[in-house]
């Protein structure tokens, strides 16, 4: 059984996990962004943001499927804004 079978197999896991944790993971993704910004120099800032909302918006989607409370969105199911807000930096 090749990976991609196995992940299959436990898609209603995943699903569920993305519901629990997408905040977790919204917030993995933007400091992702932040470390990918920095390493180019802020050369690719405009395609690190569009790759960081697509991977959220693919979160909250299974995020939806799996019970997600906000859709994978970290925003706390709110809608819109910037969308670096509510990021932390350390």
């Amino acid at each position: 059984m090749g990976f991609i079978d196995k992940l299959r197999g436990r898609s209603g896991q995943i699903k569920d996990l993305a519901g629990q944790h997408s905040d977790k993971i919204g917030q993995g993704l933007d400091k992702a962004s932040q470390a990918a910004n920095k390493a180019t120099g802020g050369k690719y800032e405009d395609k690190i943001a569009s790759a960081t909302d697509k991977a959220k918006g693919g979160v909250g989607r299974l995020g939806e499927q799996g019970g997600g409370s906000d859709g994978g969105r970290g925003d706390g199911g709110r809608a819109g804004g910037d969308p670096g807000e509510g990021s932390a930096s350390t």
